[in-house]
């Protein structure tokens, strides 16, 4: 009998305890008042200090996971992984870009300002150059992947990232007139990627050397998976409480933002699976590199939207808006992928 998948209690329900932390969140801000202005006035150069320890607690564990010694397969399956590349890379980003300007620039005039469409635009460049990096696990295990193929991409799209990231977003706010400093783009690349993915590369090697592989999966990681959960959930609430004066004027915002979010992500999906096809790739390779240009490593967006734009910023909010809708429309891919599965 096949083994029956399922995700785990808390991946399966983010987007309802991404509800619930709007609620509590938005809550907290308007006990608060003006009180909640000081905590989001906690800052070192310019970056805010809770939610910036909150964002690394949640980053360090997926880094530790990647194993980076896997990049030795990478000859094993090099057209799933050119084509995982270009998806990733040289089209979900300027895909993502498109969609945004399209929808906040000129359809949704209506209902919003030059400046709150110009910050949302801002915050969609950012997840749509940020590739998933944690979740894509959990998709492709669900959807019948090759583990070893997704750990490999993934160790791969974390590398590019690296290098790739910075300049990217430069240049896609740049050419929708959106400037930005390039120390603090940088700044906060080196806080939420860097640091974390040595720190995690130095505990895989030296921990599993000295303990042995099945104790740093089953003990040591296995003890920071509460941790993360709870700091996302934290992070959410803070940024919510910061943003609770405009959602309550504009609730309807987080519905426009969804939109042209949700596309994209459809759209990147049915592109990867496409070409996947098209190379003739088995499905173990197809499921996975499909799903990686669709899902988001939003805490690295929601990171840099914070330092770069404020925690209470229209592209914050749009970064929190992609945690929302995240869990069902990959959860629906996985539907797509297993239904058409070869």
């Amino acid at each position: 009998m096949s083994e029956t998948k399922k995700i785990d209690f808390f991946e399966k329900y983010l987007s309802l305890w991404v509800l619930i932390c709007i609620v509590v969140g938005i809550g907290i801000g308007q006990l608060l008042g003006d009180r909640i202005e000081l905590i989001s006035k906690w800052e070192i150069s310019g970056v805010n200090i809770p939610i910036a320890i909150l964002i690394w607690l949640m980053i360090y564990p997926m880094m530790a996971k990647i194993d980076f010694g896997s990049l030795v397969k990478v000859g094993n399956n090099l057209k799933g992984l050119g084509l995982t590349v270009t998806v990733n890379w040289l089209i979900a980003p300027f895909t993502m870009t498109f969609f945004a300007w399209i929808f906040f620039k000129y359809i949704y005039g209506a209902w919003m300002s030059p400046e709150e469409a110009e910050s949302y635009l801002a915050g969609a460049i950012l997840l749509g150059v940020a590739p998933c990096t944690a979740m894509v696990f959990v998709w492709s295990y669900l959807s019948d992947g090759d583990a070893n193929y997704t750990l490999v991409q993934v160790a791969t799209n974390d590398l590019i990232l690296l290098v790739a990231f910075v300049p990217l977003v430069q240049f896609l706010l740049g050419i929708n007139g959106i400037s930005i400093p390039y120390d603090v783009l940088i700044t906060s690349v080196i806080v939420f990627v860097v640091i974390p993915l040595l720190a995690g590369y130095l505990s895989n090697r030296i921990l599993i050397k000295r303990y042995g592989e099945s104790w740093y999966k089953y003990k040591f990681l296995s003890k920071f998976k509460p941790v993360s959960i709870i700091a996302l959930l934290s992070t959410l609430v803070l940024l919510f409480a910061y943003q609770g004066q405009q959602i309550l004027i504009n609730p309807i915002h987080i519905l426009l933002i969804a939109i042209p979010l949700s596309i994209q992500t459809y759209f990147t999906f049915f592109i990867g699976w496409g070409g996947a096809r098209a190379l003739k790739l088995p499905h173990n390779i197809a499921a996975p590199a499909a799903m990686i240009g669709a899902s988001n490593f939003f805490e690295l967006a929601v990171a840099v939207a914070i330092v770069v734009f404020g925690p209470n910023s229209g592209a914050a909010l749009t970064t929190v808006v992609g945690v929302l809708i995240e869990v069902p429309i990959m959860l629906s891919l996985v539907v797509f992928a297993k239904k058409w599965k070869y």
